[in-house]
């Protein structure tokens, strides 16, 4: 599978983020250059899918999205108006309107990552959307469509940083990780030499990393372009990926007519070009190529 780009739309304010008030060091408190929101729109269809979830949706004239909301330029929720913005926001949006749902009629719901497969099993959203890798054990308790996006554990670095090239270079380095991750897991591994510095939030590793106090942060390429999207001035990720992360949409198990019909629409997208304006409107201010996905998509 192809490396594609995906991440959420440009937000106005590093909300997750500003634990202090600007200052000299370039810290998480100042204004973010993001620019404004990219948010898009998409011609609703009117299909005849056989699906119970649908069905469901359909009656209730509203659909429940599953989402992250402190991703920026992936899946953030605007503290201020409550409004969601991002890449993963802008692939919920197309996904609805060819279910047959206007933007107006998406029910957002923010969802943690530990309870995703729960919510989605329990009816609670009719599918999710939020940097949600495929893999074998999940698809034992969800079904997947996509991956609309293919990640990797990359490295945030400081703009001028010229010592740091990728994970071999990182030999004596700090980097920062969230307690319990996958790629905090693999930055341990003695072939890297990396000092690790565990926080309970990556807003809070990249505050570190603005004020001087670690090397680089490590973590999906996606979350990384977002926060580099917000400071291109002063962040950069390296883009030399190490582990691959597959990013596809939950939904119900055994709902086949409906994750046919979410595959079929991502195909879409990706072919009219919807999906490269939502990516060039989110992560590709980070300064990141679009590499389009590759097509067809595999049918679980």
């Amino acid at each position: 599978m192809r490396k594609t780009a995906a991440a959420g739309a440009v937000v106005l304010a590093l909300a997750a983020t500003a634990t202090a008030c600007g200052g000299e060091k370039g810290t998480a408190g100042d204004k973010p250059a993001g620019g404004e929101v990219f948010s898009g729109t998409y011609k609703v269809s009117t299909p005849k899918i056989d699906s119970p979830v649908l069905k469901k949706a359909q009656k209730a004239k509203k659909i429940v999205v599953g989402v992250k909301a402190d991703q920026p330029f992936l899946g953030f929720k605007d503290p201020a108006t409550g409004k969601y913005s991002g890449f993963d926001i802008e692939i919920a949006k197309m996904v609805a309107a060819d279910l047959g749902f206007s933007t107006k009629q998406i029910s957002f719901q923010t969802v943690d990552s530990n309870v995703r497969e729960t919510t989605i099993s329990h009816g609670q959203v009719d599918y999710y959307v939020g940097t949600y890798t495929i893999n074998d054990e999940r698809k034992k308790q969800v079904g997947f469509a996509g991956p609309y996006y293919t990640a990797g554990a990359d490295l945030l670095v400081r703009k001028d940083e010229k010592g740091i090239t990728g994970p071999d270079s990182l030999k004596g380095k700090k980097v920062c990780s969230i307690v319990g991750s996958t790629p905090l897991q693999e930055i341990k591994k003695p072939k890297y030499g990396a000092k690790t510095n565990e926080m309970s939030k990556y807003s809070d590793c990249v505050k570190s990393l603005l004020d001087g106090q670690v090397d680089a942060v490590t973590t999906d390429d996606a979350i990384l372009k977002g926060y580099a999207a917000q400071r291109p001035e002063k962040l950069r990720v390296v883009g030399k990926p190490f582990t691959k992360e597959p990013y596809g949409v939950g939904m119900d198990k055994d709902d086949k007519a409906l994750r046919d019909a979410i595959t079929t629409a991502l195909e879409k997208h990706i072919k009219n070009g919807d999906y490269e304006k939502a990516y060039e409107g989110t992560l590709g201010k980070s300064g990141s190529k679009y590499v389009a996905p590759q097509t067809p998509l595999p049918r679980y």
